[in-house]
């Protein structure tokens, strides 16, 4: 850990590291091996045809998410392979989500298994944010049986890539007056933005590590990655983030997926995957009282390669069937691609989400969803459970997993 020091920031940020990280490890794999004394220290996987999680016991092999499973098998031949259970996952985020708020008010989930803390304003009552951080990883240690891993730092990008370097079960400080210490060596996909393209794009270009990338400057980086992608990386490898933490803000994007496996599907088939991951986000859009005007259609090909394309609704809606009805043309386009390359994932996620109510007063909604299937659907879910209710076309197929999720 690096010692703290408290210096003035030159980013209209508290000079102290008080942000804090926290990132459960593992969080599928460390629910099976927690709740199963026979898992524990043996690789596990959880999930079928394609990898939902893996142990670190399974990772030091090199299987990762999201790995066809049978070439993770091929990586550690003695995994043990868990169907997931999504109920006890959800479950032990709610838990552990509990203590987060029981710490501070201050706590923006990311996801169900990792969060932002803001804890700022508990040095005189709770003591510093290191030593915060440590209650904090012995209570989820011990009140809920699983490992968490905890960055400190002044922004919510370093206290972030701080909690990724100090895994598994990790606890890593970054003061201020150290940070670019600590940021410029690290491997250029450790900056937010950078996937597989850039960093290949970057490392074409002799940049391996953040401290090249921001000696580099925004003009060439511009030129090189565009303007926007440009300003951003340049921003991030110079630590600068005036990122608040944020209670209570509601989700801009809300999504749902379906893993397929290897096995060739028919148009038919992909069709109807598609309709049932629109019936389940429109559920969640009425249920939040939320409409869409933005369908993204998300694709993963055989090859792992991905492709993302997007339809803009003339009206905002709450139905599934619009939002299908956008999936279908969207999947019209790309079928030729994946009858090529085949198809492992299934993705749908809305944007430009907006409350209900404020488009009503601006727009002609089209009538809700309690004169229309959508209703029928909404009520028979909300009394038998999501995945007791579907549409004919994906009787003998299922719905697929549902992933737990933060509250919209």
């Amino acid at each position: 850990m690096f010692v703290s020091g408290p210096v003035s920031s030159a980013n209209d940020r508290p000079a102290r590291a008080a942000i804090l990280h926290a990132d459960l490890d593992s969080f599928y794999a460390s629910v099976e091996q927690r709740d199963d004394p026979r898992l524990r220290g043996r690789p596990v996987i959880v999930g079928s045809g394609v990898v939902l999680a893996a142990s670190y016991e399974a990772k030091a092999f090199g299987v990762r998410t999201p790995m066809n499973a049978r070439q993770a098998l091929r990586l550690c031949p003695h995994a043990i392979v868990v169907p997931p259970r999504m109920s006890a996952y959800s479950a032990a985020s709610k838990a552990v989500f509990a203590i987060f708020r029981d710490t501070t008010p201050e706590v923006e989930g990311i996801s169900i298994d990792e969060a932002f803390l803001d804890v700022s304003g508990l040095w005189r009552i709770a003591g510093t944010p290191v030593e915060i951080a440590r209650r904090l990883r012995v209570r989820v240690r011990d009140e809920v049986g699983l490992p968490i891993s905890i960055g400190v730092a002044r922004t919510k990008f370093l206290a972030k890539v701080a909690s990724a370097v100090s895994k598994p079960y990790g606890l890593l400080e970054v003061p201020p007056d150290r940070e670019l210490e600590f940021l410029h060596p690290l491997p250029v996909e450790r900056l937010w933005g950078v996937g597989a393209v850039t960093a290949r794009e970057l490392r074409e270009r002799g940049i391996t590590r953040v401290g090249q990338l921001a000696e580099l400057g925004p003009g060439p980086l511009s030129a090189a990655l565009g303007p926007g992608a440009g300003r951003h990386l340049h921003a991030l490898a110079w630590a600068r983030d005036p990122r608040r933490v944020e209670t209570g803000k509601r989700r801009r994007s809300i999504g749902a997926q379906r893993a397929l496996g290897r096995r060739a599907r028919t148009d038919a088939e992909i069709e109807a995957y598609l309709y049932g991951l629109a019936d389940r986000l429109g559920h969640r859009l009425r249920a939040g009282d939320r409409v869409c005007r933005t369908v993204v259609l998300r694709l993963r090909f055989d090859d792992f390669a991905r492709a993302t394309r997007s339809h803009t609704l003339a009206e905002a809606t709450d139905s599934g069937e619009a939002i299908a009805g956008a999936a279908r043309t969207l999947l019209a386009a790309a079928l030729p691609t994946i009858r090529e390359r085949g198809l492992t994932l299934v993705g749908l996620s809305l944007t430009n989400l907006e409350h209900a109510a404020t488009v009503q007063l601006t727009l002609p909604l089209e009538p809700r969803a309690e004169s229309t299937l959508d209703s029928t659907l909404d009520a028979l879910r909300d009394r038998f459970g999501a995945g007791t209710v579907t549409r004919a076309a994906l009787l003998g197929r299922g719905e697929g997993v549902s992933v737990p999720i933060l509250p919209d």
